[in-house]
């Protein structure tokens, strides 16, 4: 039987772990796993699918943040923007494929939205990341139990 509220609440917290709000779907995963009442692949692709998604969020407010640079309450200053750019531009897209590295990984993902990278190269490239971390977290679960 689909357990939805299993889903839903990992879909929920892996979404949020990929923006900017500090959360993490790790632990869920785990438990959810080791529960046993559902597919592994089911789980892992949930998880996957709210992660990637939270981060195109970051990558739509990179896009759309430099209109409201001039007002008082902006979150960055000049420089902070200017230097999220220019680690963007000497790594290149390439270090998309670490947006699932915690603290470093969703402004990697603001600072694309910023830097106008394809949604489609970034969708790719997050994607590949993302899902190679929760299936490697998946392996680790099923060898550890």
């Amino acid at each position: 039987m689909i357990d939805l509220a299993a889903y839903g609440s990992l879909f929920l917290a892996a979404f949020l772990a990929a923006t900017l709000i500090p959360a993490q779907s790790e632990s869920l995963l785990t438990g959810l796993i080791l529960a046993g009442g559902q597919p592994v692949a089911a789980l892992v692709a949930v998880a996957s699918l709210g992660n990637v998604l939270g981060s195109v969020v970051n990558w739509m407010i990179g896009r759309g943040i430099e209109r409201y640079r001039g007002r008082r309450w902006f979150p960055a200053s000049a420089a902070q923007l200017q230097r999220a750019r220019h680690h963007y531009a000497r790594f290149g897209y390439w270090s998309l494929l670490l947006a699932w590295v915690p603290v470093i990984g969703d402004p990697l993902t603001l600072a694309a939205g910023i830097m106008r990278e394809p949604l489609w190269r970034f969708v790719t490239l997050v994607s590949i990341g993302k899902i190679g971390r929760y299936l490697a977290l998946a392996a680790g679960v099923g060898a550890l139990s």
